[in-house]
């Protein structure tokens, strides 16, 4: 175990994952997922330097969760004020206008980002509890606060806001503010120090895609705009989120289903996308259904894929001609038909995929474009824990 750790925590609804990392050398000697909390069969699994472990029975609640953390964490051999944690960062949702740097938590801003949950009510007050646990148990070290959408909280007006009643959204903060912004930033660093390029230099299209989906345009470090909107439901299809829709859609649903406002959420949330249109989430799964001649999941693949490339082809408008396209999150690298069919028909605009490189086996950062195509297409994968542990790491 390394002298100086930094703990980063992912506080859920019904799961928390976390990871002890080492911010100077990016080893991480332990990290994990609890899950389903507060039901029965509850599971937790955890890996470390010797081995993984899987545990399973109820987790009555986050306090429980984090202790159980807290007690894997000792159980590697040393006692916890020996495995030199120096920080907790925090992966928070959503933080409205008030916060866009990484940012040292007090009751203070536990009660801001409480009050914010009326613009991320699925993820905000579950960050909340995270918090306060996180806290009591570990009162002695500070805790730091990275926000999702600090990145994008510099976007150009023209793409912040809303064609809707100016008072309105002043009154009700209603505003584009993006998410993901944690792996953006992170992917797009790393995307120029592996072209050996300048960052302020190189005009980028991030695409991370995972359950969660979400798409940028960054020109020279700089954020020009971003698929997520008011709430991660905006933009690109996704596991069980809509992506894009006609607003009018809502009214239809009310109107002519008699469906309430709860109602049509959980719908938008919960049970569209993927799933939604083929009755699984989980891209293998789409996969093999597709291969087993199910016509519904070609169709919901066929519009995920639609729906990307309509977003490249958006940002390289905005951009005006780019310099890279790069593909993160579990989709993005590791599905490698997304990344050629995404990518498909667009050799005149300076694109072109290496079959072989796109299929070849292996992880890691790599190039997947052919020597002649002008655009540089990489798979790069996200370390949030890793920018959060660093983010966190300058308070201790």
């Amino acid at each position: 175990m390394t002298a100086d750790t930094v703990l980063v925590l992912n506080s859920g609804s019904s799961s928390i994952k976390f990871q002890l990392i080492d911010p100077q050398t990016a080893e991480a000697p332990a990290h994990g997922l609890i899950e389903r909390i507060g039901e029965p069969d509850g599971r937790i699994i955890f890996h470390h330097t010797t081995g993984t472990e899987e545990h399973l029975g109820e987790i009555p609640d986050h306090r429980f969760a984090l202790r159980k953390v807290l007690e894997m964490l000792e159980g590697l051999g040393r006692p916890l004020e020996e495995v030199g944690i120096v920080a907790v960062g925090h992966r928070l949702v959503h933080g409205g206008d008030r916060f866009y740097e990484p940012t040292l938590i007090d009751d203070a801003v536990v009660q801001t980002v409480s009050d914010l949950s009326v613009l991320a009510p699925l993820h905000n007050p579950a960050n909340v509890i995270g918090m306060e646990v996180a806290r009591e148990e570990l009162p002695d070290v500070p805790h730091v606060g990275v926000f999702d959408t600090a990145f994008f909280h510099s976007l150009p007006a023209a793409a912040a806001t809303y064609a809707i009643d100016r008072d309105i959204a002043r009154e009700n903060g209603v505003r584009r503010y993006g998410f993901h912004g944690t792996s953006h930033e992170y992917v797009s660093n790393r995307a120029a120090d592996f072209l050996g390029r300048d960052y302020s230099e190189l005009d980028q299209v991030v695409l991370h895609l995972g359950n969660g989906a979400s798409a940028s345009a960054i020109a020279g470090g700089r954020p020009l705009d971003t698929s997520m909107g008011l709430t991660p439901l905006e933009g690109l299809v996704m596991g069980t989120r809509s992506g894009d829709i006609d607003p009018g859609v809502l009214m239809h649903l009310n109107r002519a289903a008699g469906m309430d406002v709860d109602e049509i959420d959980r719908v938008l949330n919960r049970s569209s996308g993927l799933k939604g249109l083929s009755g699984v989430n989980d891209f293998r799964a789409l996969l093999e259904l597709i291969d087993d001649g199910d016509t519904d999941a070609k169709l919901a693949y066929d519009v995920y894929v639609h729906r990307l490339k309509k977003y490249i082809g958006a940002y390289l408008a905005i951009l005006g001609g780019i310099d890279t396209i790069v593909f993160t999150g579990g989709v993005g690298e590791n599905n490698i038909d997304v990344r050629r069919d995404s990518l498909a028909g667009l050799d005149r605009l300076g694109i072109v995929v290496d079959p072989e490189r796109n299929e070849a086996s292996g992880g890691g950062e790599r190039r997947i474009s052919a020597d002649n195509s002008h655009v540089e297409v990489l798979v790069i994968p996200t370390n949030e824990e890793l920018a959060i542990a660093r983010a966190a790491a300058e308070f201790a």
